[in-house]
Formats: structure tokens, sequence, C-alpha cells
């Protein structure tokens, strides 16, 4: 039986995520990335990969951003257009048990689209060039208890089909709980 596991699109490709310096907990991050790719490859499943709404909007070159400038009704419907024929693809998929088990959706906890169990706040947005309080600003941006906004449209999509899957998000502290997703 083929075993199958939707990833957030950076999760296979991390060149379309926002350019930034490195950080604390980065290698981490990147260390549990290549831990779920190599268990993935080891254990034979399907990787299938999600679109990135941000680069499919923004590009490459786009400035990070927060929840609250992708909670709008043009970024949602631009997260369902792009999600639908994902959620057709999983329907079918679902039709075949005895052929394919879809294990789950991997996110990318922290990002304001894809996190799953965390998600990046702030009030954030605005012509920055003008601003004397831009230090003020970037200190309201924090991490939250909540998806992203993407992955909030995606599990509404995957009710409305009656499709129950888990979704989890790659979150280092979280190691076990991501890697357990894979234990076929």
């Amino acid at each position: 039986m083929q075993k199958i596991l939707y990833v957030a699109h950076c999760l296979l490709n991390t060149a379309s995520k926002v350019a930034r310096e490195p950080r604390e907990g980065a290698r981490q991050e990147e260390e549990l990335r290549v831990a779920v790719l190599k268990k993935a490859l080891e254990r034979g499943v399907q990787l299938i990969q999600l679109p990135c709404p941000e680069f499919t909007l923004y590009g490459a070159r786009r400035w990070g951003h927060v929840y609250e400038q992708f909670d709008n009704t043009f970024f949602r419907t631009h997260s369902r257009t792009i999600l639908a024929p994902i959620i057709q693809e999983m329907q079918e998929y679902l039709t075949h048990p005895e052929r394919v088990e879809v294990l789950g959706v991997i996110g990318i906890d922290g990002s304001p689209s894809c996190g799953v169990s965390y998600t990046c706040r702030g009030c954030w947005g605005g012509e920055l060039s003008r601003r004397d309080d831009l230090q003020e600003v970037i200190r309201t941006v924090h991490l939250v208890e909540q998806s992203g906004v993407f992955m909030e449209v995606l599990q509404e999509l995957l009710r409305e089909a009656e499709i129950d899957l888990p979704v989890v998000g790659l979150y280092a502290p979280e190691r076990e709980r991501v890697l357990s997703l894979l234990d076929v």
C-alpha cells in the first residue's frame, strides 16, 4: 500500500521562504526538516507538496508578514483557489483505501500562513520608510498558539469535504509528535 503525506511547500523547497538572517533555533528547525524528509524516504512515504500562497502572490523577494496581513478576503480566496485541486486530489486518493493511505498534512509552525499550532502575529504593516517607531512595531511581532491563515483555510476545506486527517506543524520542540506521523 502506498503511503502519502501532504507537506507545506517550503518543507521541500526552502528557496520559497522569506529570505532572512540566521536566527536562534534555525539549526534545530533545519535538522527536524531533514529528519522528516529522511524518515519519509526511508519508509517509502510519497510526499505531495502543497502550493505556497505567499510565493504565488508575492514572489521570492517579499518581506516577512504576520497573520493580520493575511487575514483578509483576498488572501483567503487565493488560498481556497490554490487548495481546491489539492482537496480533489485527496478525495480521489481516499476513495482507494485498499491502495493508498493518506497519513496527513505537515505545516510549518511559526508561519503566518502555514503555521498549524503556532503563527506569527503583530501590529505590522504600512509604509516603512517614514516611520520613526519601526523598532517598536517590530517588537510587537510574536508567536501565538493559533493556526496560520492558509492552514485555517485548508482545515475549513477538509471539514467541508468531510476529510479527517491529522494536521501537524513542523516545530522543533515537538519533534517526536511530528516524526510520529511517519510511524507507518
